[in-house]
């Protein structure tokens, strides 16, 4: 007579994932531990012996013991492929959504109008209102009291007419709660249905057609006080102000700031800091870098700095002239405009890459092999080949030789480690 371990064994020969076989072990080795409650519940992958196919299969049970040890066991197996192949289908669609959504200039928002909350607005909101999502109005009456006064009624009127299922698009004014300045939105808002055809959402895309002042500046500095004093300086030369406490809190939002400059404060975090004017010219953001500095910096900051992509280099030096030399400074920062040059496109064609993919990307340029990257990045060498191909196939190159010209033409250069260990050709 078996065991119920051999049991298990001969039920399960079916091909498992490798990945999952060590879960299915343990849930079958507790299973029939007299330690244990004898329940027995895991999701597995299998590849069919005779079709090649992946199949999910949740399976559960329990085990029952006679004197300390395990003799008999009812469970059932079921495939659920269908199911996981539905959500992962989901996933992919969200991802997809808030990758475009995070990165458009438009605002992108979602209601649920039963109860009128607002359950998603994308980056752009911070640009357009002034204030962070975090401080966002959380219902549709409390937008509302942002909304101009002489244009409430009309965006009422077409909110309702959204609610009933029509698309509708309509302009209007909202003071921003933050500085009270007032921009001209064009909304296109529509019905979300469900498999029913109720509407269960409306969500919509606001355009923000005010007309821009450049005359902003964002300071981004790990001190906070030292951020505020800043502000204060950069105020009295009449420009407006906002502060980021990171490199990372910054980049995130760039590509879709009002036009304007950026003062760097490397006094702290100088490395994080040269990252700015490095990803905004990689990534053809147009926001010029002015860089900050400590008295006694030496010559060769200034020249890192300005190799990194900033347009000016200050010294935190006596406040009068620091005030005088930010207003020379900030009087010459202007985004630039204008149709994006060959090598401007290419830049952002990079900066569409993923971290992952630009990884790729700097290890290539460095001559390094598909198992010298992996063995560098912590991957696999087939999913450096994987990276590679869709890097290749996003800038459009046919060959190495013509992926290092494009990577040239932006700006990315090897690196001295890289020099050092490429072989000779």
């Amino acid at each position: 007579m078996l065991s119920i371990e051999c049991a298990f064994d001969q039920c399960c020969r079916v091909e498992k994932d490798e990945a999952d076989l060590p879960r299915v072990r343990d849930a079958i080795a507790a299973c029939v531990d007299p330690a244990g409650d004898g329940r027995y519940s895991v999701e597995y992958r299998v590849i069919g012996r005779d079709d090649g196919v992946l199949r999910h299969i949740a399976t559960s049970g329990r085990t029952s013991f006679e004197r300390g040890r395990a003799t008999a066991f009812i469970g059932a197996a079921v495939d659920v492929s269908e199911q996981r192949r539905n959500e992962a289908a989901v996933r992919s669609s969200e991802a997809q959504f808030r990758g475009f959504a995070e990165n458009s200039s438009n605002l992108l928002w979602i209601v649920d109008p039963a109860v009128g909350e607002i359950i998603y607005r994308s980056a752009a909101f911070e640009r357009i209102w002034g204030i962070s999502c975090d401080e966002a109005p959380a219902t549709l009456e409390v937008w509302m009291e942002h909304v101009h006064t002489d244009d409430r009624v009309a965006v009422a009127r077409a909110l309702e007419a959204v609610k009933a299922g029509e698309v509708t698009q309509y302009e209007y004014r909202i003071v921003r709660p933050a500085d009270g300045g007032v921009r001209w939105l064009r909304d296109t808002s529509f019905p979300i249905r469900d498999d029913h055809g109720a509407i269960m959402r409306i969500g919509g895309i606001a355009e923000d057609l005010t007309q821009e002042d450049s005359r902003q500046v964002y300071i981004v500095s790990a001190r906070p006080s030292e951020a505020r004093h800043l502000a204060r300086l950069v105020r009295a030369t009449d420009y407006r102000v906002r502060i980021f406490e990171s490199a990372g809190a910054f980049l995130d939002i760039a590509p879709v700031l009002a036009p304007g400059c950026v003062l760097v404060d490397l006094r702290k975090a100088r490395d994080e800091g040269l990252s700015i004017p490095r990803e905004l010219k990689a990534r053809s953001i147009a926001l010029p870098a002015i860089a900050l500095d400590e008295p006694e910096a030496s010559a060769a900051s200034a020249v890192t700095a300005m190799k990194a992509g900033a347009i000016d280099y200050l010294l935190f030096d006596e406040e009068a002239l620091l005030r005088q030399r930010l207003a020379a400074a900030l009087a010459e920062c202007h985004p630039t405009t204008g149709s994006p040059t060959r090598d401007q496109e290419v830049g952002a064609q990079i900066g569409r890459l993923t971290s992952r993919e630009r990884e790729v990307l700097v290890g290539l340029i460095d001559g390094g092999t598909n198992k010298v990257i992996a063995q560098a990045l912590g991957i696999s060498p087939r999913t450096v080949e994987l990276h590679r191909a869709q890097v290749m196939s996003k800038l459009g190159a046919g060959s190495l030789t013509e992926l290092g010209q494009i990577a040239l033409a932006a700006g990315l250069s090897p690196s001295k480690a890289g020099a050092k260990v490429r072989k000779p050709t």
